[in-house]
């Protein structure tokens, strides 16, 4: 149960942070840049994969913390990375399940 605790509090803790960050780096009032961000792309990458595969306590929550920093930015930003992101950890995690059976 404490894992789960841990999980959402880094989550939302992510969440905070990266609107913040989102806030702070775009500053017009509506969805101005369509582009794919590389960066968050590969922050969002790792922070699913470690998410969905770690099963360390530790490293999930820093996994939910990354997901969450992704997912929490400004309306409008994010979107394209978060789901690139959790669909190549859902199809490593897929690789992984398959292959152990």
């Amino acid at each position: 149960m404490l894992d789960y605790l841990i999980y959402l509090l880094t989550f939302v803790i992510g969440s905070i942070l990266g609107l913040l960050y989102s806030y702070k780096l775009h500053g017009e009032p509506y969805v101005a840049d369509g582009s794919l961000n590389i960066k968050m792309c590969i922050i969002s990458i790792v922070g699913w994969i470690l998410a969905l595969n770690s099963v360390n306590i530790i490293l999930g929550g820093i996994g939910f913390l990354l997901a969450g920093f992704v997912m929490g930015e400004r309306p409008g930003y994010g979107r394209k990375e978060t789901a690139i992101g959790l669909a190549i950890a859902i199809l490593i995690y897929l690789n992984i399940a398959l292959n152990v059976m």
